[in-house]
């Protein structure tokens, strides 16, 4: 498995000093995930490891064989990595280190879900400037005209409207490592990442 990718949640950001510099960061928490089962090409037909986040209230405990028989109790996400071979050294029920393969000033791209939020208008999600506030105006927040096509029954493909915001996925490339913390297991990369606080993203190596 490649290594120098990893799962981890975002915990929200902050800033930080760098080369005498304040830099807008985000952190994210890497602690908590286990090998929970290897897939060969003998078996499954295909390489892969997958991997499982620990629930909060079973952070603090080892890992028991039992997780693995009831993976939706015990583990909150589970996601799979597609490898070409497979390393002797991983095992199940190992807990996951690959961001230990990781060195400040080394570059990541990292991915994961946007902010949802539900169905937005064009203001919100176009970020149109919408209509004068007064002398009569009665527009409101509506997206205006829909192109010569309407009169045809028809609207122009692309045009911009009312609808569904977010909870697409998304990649930041080229983020720089700040700061890596081994024995709190956090990773602070530069700049800001998909999704909001509390949510899961997948890094990589750039």
């Amino acid at each position: 498995m490649n290594r120098k990718n990893f799962c981890g949640r975002k915990i929200g950001m902050t800033q930080l000093f760098s080369r005498d510099r304040v830099v807008p960061v985000t952190v994210i928490d890497v602690f908590g995930w286990y090998i929970t089962q290897i897939k060969t090409q003998d078996v499954d037909g295909y390489n892969g490891v997958q991997i499982g986040l620990v629930r909060k209230k079973y952070t603090t405990k080892l890992f028991s064989t039992d997780w693995l028989k009831r993976k939706k109790v015990y583990f909150e996400v589970i996601h799979e990595v597609s490898v070409e071979t497979i390393d002797e050294s991983l095992k199940v029920g190992q807990r996951v280190n690959f961001f230990q393969h990781c060195a400040p000033g080394d570059y990541v791209h990292v991915s994961g879900k946007t902010k949802g939020c539900g169905y937005a208008g064009v203001i919100r999600r176009h970020a149109f400037n919408g209509p004068p506030a007064s002398h009569g105006h009665t527009m409101g927040r509506k997206p205006g005209a829909l192109s010569f096509m309407r009169s045809r029954g028809r609207v122009i493909k692309g045009k911009r409207l009312p609808g569904h915001m977010g909870d697409d996925l998304r990649m930041m490339r080229n983020l720089e490592i700040i700061k890596i913390d081994h024995d709190a297991g956090i990773v602070v990369v530069k700049g800001a990442i998909p999704g909001k606080s509390g949510s899961v993203v997948f890094v990589q190596k750039a």
